[in-house]
């Protein structure tokens, strides 16, 4: 298999490990835009394993990726973004800005997970999701279908917000509850236990 990358001399420390910048060894293409050409630097990351050698996944900017974490598919982090842990981001999947993947979460399929926002534990992010503006998933949730997560919301335990749902402005879903349909969760508001939040309720 032919490289699409290397890892240069170019280092960085971070905490106690060392991080290599990349550079392309050929055209990196992301929805058909090329967003690296040959002989481009990119982001971080600690050994190839943390970056697939084949397909058109990418980290690039000042984007962190190390200890067992791997990018791969068609992937693309960026920007400020870490993914760290036993981490996995794949399919079209894209982290960026100030976010952070870490411990065996996964990030998949047309997820976005960007501006501050924290994806861990065990949880997932999936369909095309978006997490974002400091929001926080973790524990066992899923955020998946259309979802939104943001504004410094947070989604944990077992919880699942789907479909076309929305959770913003500080809300928490928590337990086993669902959020889905075209529903609305905001404010201060708190859902949890076994409760089922949906259809077009507010």
């Amino acid at each position: 298999m032919d490289k699409k990358y290397i890892m240069t001399d170019e280092t960085i420390q971070h905490g106690w490990r060392r991080l290599y910048r990349i550079k392309a060894l050929r055209d990196i293409e992301n929805g058909g835009e090329i967003i690296a050409h040959k002989d481009d630097l990119g982001g971080y990351i600690e050994s190839e394993f943390n970056l697939a050698q084949d397909g058109e996944a990418w980290v690039c900017d000042n984007a962190k990726v190390y200890d067992n974490a791997k990018v791969y598919g068609n992937a693309w982090v960026y920007g400020n973004a870490w993914v760290c842990d036993n981490a996995k981001v794949y399919d079209n999947a894209k982290v960026y800005g100030g976010a952070w993947v870490c411990d065996n979460a996964k990030v998949y399929d047309n997820a976005k997970v960007y501006g501050n926002a924290w994806v861990y534990d065990n949880a997932e992010v999936y369909g095309n999701a978006e997490v974002y503006g400091g929001a926080w998933v973790y524990g066992n949730a899923a955020v998946y279908d259309n979802a939104k997560v943001c504004g410094g919301a947070e989604v944990c335990g077992a919880a699942g917000i789907y479909g076309d749902a929305e959770l913003y402005g500080g809300a928490r879903v928590i337990d086993y509850a669902r959020v889905y349909g075209n529903a609305k969760v905001y404010g201060d508001e708190k859902v949890y236990g076994n409760t089922r939040v949906y259809g077009d309720n507010v």
